[in-house]
């Protein structure tokens, strides 16, 4: 069943938890992940990234009609989200082949403009009645890279998290708290007292970016702190590469497919128990 954000997030308020959100860069992932969250009988958001098409693994266009596909026929609520849109122009064209939300990062640019973009992709996604998730901060390291130091600097102040609510009207909000995108060469240390501020003082729910390689203990955490989406790929796309890894025949490339589908699924099962507190 095709949802917005807004309305899975709502799941997520009503119940305390955080939903998984989850990279289909291709057919073999979003299967994996359609069928855990229908396994768990779990709502669950699916996502393409801008970077996908800098990175060479899939074009939007040619990607979003499966996720769309997918998403209808799911016995589940699923959102299909576009990820870390960085220009309005590719916003745009996500919501004109049935996006239910976009995320525009505007992180990269100076305060004023970065407000200025995101009104504008607020209007956007209201004209086709799609949620908007926006960014105040950064994650630093960018999807596909290794990572494990953050900068201070680059930490979302709660008083401009409250700020820029208020002035775009986002329906929900990524923050950076010391999380990050890729593989963790170091454990997280999340600043938990700054979400806490951030929770405090903004009205909307909460997104954490970064969430693989995350202890269980830290999501708890950030679940009781407000967190209601959590996005996942990288330690994903790992269990999948670790199951065909294992695959004592390689000869097939079908079997191959399959391999990574079950592992993916596997790891991915375990991460919507941790957010749904199960």
């Amino acid at each position: 069943m095709l949802v917005s954000l807004k309305e899975i997030l709502k799941i997520a308020e009503a119940r305390k938890c955080a939903i998984g959100s989850f990279n289909t860069p291709n057919m073999t992932s979003a299967r994996a992940i359609i069928a855990a969250a229908e396994e768990l009988n779990e709502p669950v958001i699916i996502m393409h990234a801008q970077v996908h098409e800098e990175m060479g693994l899939c074009k939007m266009d040619e990607v979003a009609p499966m996720m769309l596909m997918f998403a209808d026929k799911a016995k589940v609520p699923v959102c299909v989200h576009l990820d870390h849109g960085t220009d309005l122009d590719y916003v745009k064209r996500g919501l004109d082949l049935g996006f239910t939300s976009v995320m525009y990062d505007g992180s990269a640019y100076d305060e004023e403009l970065n407000y200025a973009n995101t009104c504008i992709a607020r209007e956007l996604s209201l004209a086709y009645g799609a949620s908007l998730e926006a960014e105040i901060g950064s994650m630093g390291a960018r999807e596909g890279s290794a990572t494990g130091d953050t900068d201070e600097s680059i930490y979302t102040d709660p008083a401009q998290a409250k700020k820029f609510v208020e002035e775009t009207g986002v329906d929900a909000l990524a923050c950076a708290f010391g999380t990050a995108h890729g593989v963790y060469l170091k454990a997280p240390k999340l600043d938990f007292p700054r979400l806490e501020k951030i929770k405090s003082l903004v009205d909307v729910p909460l997104v954490m970016h970064g969430g693989s390689g995350v202890s269980v203990e830290d999501y708890k955490k950030v679940i009781d702190l407000g967190i209601r989406k959590i996005n996942y790929y990288t330690y994903m796309a790992k269990a999948g590469a670790a199951a065909v890894a294992a695959l004592s025949d390689k000869t097939f490339y079908h079997d191959i497919e399959v391999a990574a589908i079950n592992g993916m699924k596997a790891d991915v099962m375990s991460a919507m128990k941790v957010f749904a507190n199960k």
